[in-house]
């Protein structure tokens, strides 16, 4: 009998026992979803490399984060965070926001002409006059298609001896009534949502002609990706831009940077200069310039 009592006290104790274990993982698994991740230890903490990838991750599940909750979750200062989100900023995969950061957005279709005519109107004010600085008389021009591209009509019509190369409808009209401008469209397939001529025959078109100067125009554009696309027709028009042009110039807005398309145009290095708004972040900027790239912030 006192044996059956002495077994039945252990079993009591290994049950409370197991009761107790069971409590304890069930309430280290009601934890947050920022700390999903094992954090550092005391004595095993991140290194540099380690805590830009736990950013990343997180950046993945949340999309955007503040300063303070990645302090949290790597338990580290914010003059770290803000240095972890500078070198990726610098590497473009990841963009600081006020107070925070956002992973890379994918642009998966382009706004219309419509939209993008009324979209930023001060900023593309604001770095005509730059581009317009590297224009002479008697050159080349290519403009690609773009709402920022039409705002350098007015400075080319003020030139002589200019010819204009183009695959953007809009820009075509607007030069109709400048007799003293040459204009070459490129012809191709009609985007009607954007006004603009693309595919095959417009790269053809390119591909047997030479520009001092080409202004490139994007809708996607960072470190990591370089120039981007969704639009698989504007591949080969201005991969062949590129190629045919003395010089070729980036002008793009800086809130299309930081994103990307699925269709990779060309690095930023392949640019000799890139003109865009003074919204760009330093971090951005000091990367570009890294690159060898005249960066103008208009």
């Amino acid at each position: 009998m006192q044996a059956i009592d002495k077994a039945s006290h252990c079993d009591v104790k290994s049950v409370l026992f197991s009761m107790t274990f069971l409590a304890s993982k069930t309430k280290r698994g009601t934890m947050s979803d920022y700390h999903e991740e094992p954090g550092p230890s005391a004595d095993a903490p991140l290194i540099p490399a380690q805590r830009r990838e736990m950013i990343l991750r997180q950046l993945r599940r949340q999309r955007v984060l503040s300063v303070s909750q990645l302090t949290e979750i790597l338990k580290c200062s914010h003059m770290t965070v803000r240095r972890d989100i500078a070198l990726l900023e610098q590497e473009g995969r990841a963009f600081s926001v006020p107070g925070g950061v956002r992973i890379a957005n994918q642009l998966y279709s382009e706004p219309s002409h419509q939209t993008k005519v009324i979209a930023e109107q001060e900023e593309k004010q604001r770095m005509a006059p730059e581009a317009a600085k590297l224009m002479r008389s008697d050159m080349t021009v290519y403009l690609d298609a773009g709402t920022t591209t039409l705002c350098l009509i007015p400075y080319i019509q003020s030139l002589s001896g200019v010819t204009v190369i183009t695959n953007d409808l809009t820009i075509v009209l607007a030069l109709t009534d400048s007799p003293h401008v040459e204009v070459i469209q490129t012809g191709g397939i009609l985007d009607h949502k954007n006004r603009s001529f693309v595919g095959g025959l417009a790269a053809a078109t390119m591909n047997n002609l030479v520009a001092d100067l080409a202004f490139i125009s994007a809708s996607s554009w960072d470190l990591q990706h370089g120039v981007t696309t969704p639009s698989a027709l504007k591949i080969d028009v201005k991969k062949a831009v590129i190629s045919s042009s003395s010089r070729n110039v980036l002008l793009a807005t800086s809130s299309k940077y930081g994103t990307f398309g699925m269709y990779r145009i060309t690095g930023l290095d392949r640019f000799d200069t890139i003109i865009t708004d003074a919204g760009l972040t330093e971090d951005a900027a000091r990367g570009i310039r890294k690159l060898g790239v005249e960066l103008i912030l208009a």
